[in-house]
């Protein structure tokens, strides 16, 4: 078994680590202490990633910032063992020149451990949908009169006489 602690700068473009509303900022840090294990059929590497996380709420659209810590692990198959010969390509990945890429592993971890709907607090009220403000800056009496469009023409009607 071996241990590393690695630093890596976050990737940008269509790499980036993330969703339109949150993601890993473009240079930003990822911490990375992974294990690497031999065993029967490959090498089992597990650990964890810890990243900052910059987005925007998708309530208020207030923009946010957080960390993420997510664990990994996966077994990257021995070329010709059991394992390789049984699976597809795309199921597990391979030791390649006794060399593992742990980049899609990481990527994945992040990626699915994003929240779909980031908030910039848990009871964010998000904005009202007649004017767009933020509804927790406006009075509690906030409102907007909405007149039903099949009353319209008798509104016009009764405010002439």
């Amino acid at each position: 078994m071996r241990a590393y602690d690695r630093r890596i700068p976050a990737p940008a473009g269509a790499a980036r680590l993330g969703l339109e509303t949150i993601a890993v900022p473009e240079g930003a840090q990822i911490e990375l202490e992974v294990r690497l294990e031999s065993v029967t059929e490959g090498v089992y590497v597990s650990g964890s990633v810890h990243a900052p996380l910059s987005g925007e709420c998708s309530r208020c659209l207030d923009a946010l910032a957080d960390e993420i810590d997510v664990e990994l692990s996966d077994l990257f198959a021995y070329p010709d063992s059991v394992t390789d010969e049984t699976t597809d390509a795309d199921e597990l990945p391979r030791v390649v020149d006794e060399m593992v890429d742990v980049e899609q592993t990481v990527r994945d971890a992040v990626v699915l451990a994003l929240p779909l709907a980031p908030l910039c607090r848990d009871d964010c009220p998000g904005l009202c949908p007649d004017c767009g403000e933020k509804w927790a800056e406006l009075a509690p009496d906030h409102g907007h009169e909405t007149l039903d469009p099949r009353w319209a023409a008798l509104k016009g009607r009764l405010s002439a006489e």
